[in-house]
């Protein structure tokens, strides 16, 4: 099968992409189990894509529930090389109002019951995580944005919170003393794997709600988040369409082969079983 150069995995609300011609459905055998869902590959304005919902169709996995190396690993293993993640955040400053999207740029990790690497059980790998957004994939984006009815975004950091709770009040006040601009649950983990992976990453941030911080606005309510993540869904597929060709036309991702360049295990000493899980992404001979 032809490679495929951009994957998209969908959050809350975006469960498909009805745009792909010629679309095909593939189950995926990871190392790391089943992915979420069957990924859908087809092509969408001259490009080759595969897309993938996190939650599965239907939103039938929690965020600690989602498997993320399986979800990653696939994409890896159909040739992707560039992965933009469409994800519903809370918003935790006034200035990103719900219905914005934002390109997040930063991601704060504060989860803590779900595997963030690929990597252990005989193979040691260290990858720089400095700057876990690609900058390119992020002007590519905001450039394909002018037209559509969606206010975007550029900058801020993400925190990753475990959920499926909301923060607290005093959790979302925290946050916002760090200086962060957004909250949401899946990110951070997505990012970190597709660096392990060789892939460029880049978050659409689609704001619905402002957490719980915001005077005006009180509690999370559920309701009004479906009714956001709807027309943010719209909206994701339109900028989703725009964005494919360039997004492809920006070639290999950079860090195709951190893994290798990582690995601290000496080669003749990753045992059968590590080097049948991790050959795909160490470049392990067969």
């Amino acid at each position: 099968m032809e490679a495929i150069s951009v994957g998209v995995l969908g959050g809350s609300g975006v469960y498909d992409l009805d745009r792909l011609r010629d679309a095909r459905e593939l189950e995926i055998d990871t190392p790391f189990g089943q992915p979420s869902d069957r990924v859908v590959v087809g092509e969408l304005e001259g490009v080759r894509a595969a897309f993938l919902p996190r939650h599965g169709r239907g939103h039938r996995l929690t965020p600690s529930e989602i498997p993320y190396r399986a979800n990653v690993w696939a994409m890896r293993s159909l040739g992707v090389h560039r992965l933009l993640s469409l994800s519903a955040v809370g918003s935790l400053c006034e200035e990103y109002a719900p219905g914005d999207f934002v390109l997040a740029d930063q991601f704060v990790d504060r989860t803590f019951r779900r595997e963030t690497t690929f990597f252990g059980g005989g193979a040691v790998v260290h990858v720089p995580l400095a700057h876990p957004v690609c900058p390119d994939m992020a002007r590519v984006v905001r450039a394909a944005a002018p037209g559509l009815p969606v206010t975007v975004h550029s900058g801020g950091a993400y925190v990753c919170i475990e959920g499926p709770q909301f923060s607290t009040l005093a959790e979302s006040e925290i946050h916002r003393s760090w200086g962060a601009k957004l909250v949401g649950m899946t990110n951070a983990t997505e990012a970190r794997l597709a660096r392990e992976a060789g892939m460029s990453y880049c978050c659409v941030a689609m704001v619905t709600d402002y957490d719980c911080w915001h005077p005006r606005h009180g509690d999370v309510d559920v309701a009004k988040i479906l009714e956001v993540a709807a027309r943010n869904a719209r909206n994701a597929r339109d900028l989703v369409q725009r964005a494919l060709r360039p997004l492809a036309a920006l070639g290999p991702s950079p860090w195709r082969g951190i893994a290798r360049m990582g690995l601290l295990t000496a080669p003749d000493k990753i045992g059968p079983e590590a080097h049948q899980r991790l050959g795909l992404l160490l470049d392990l001979p067969t």
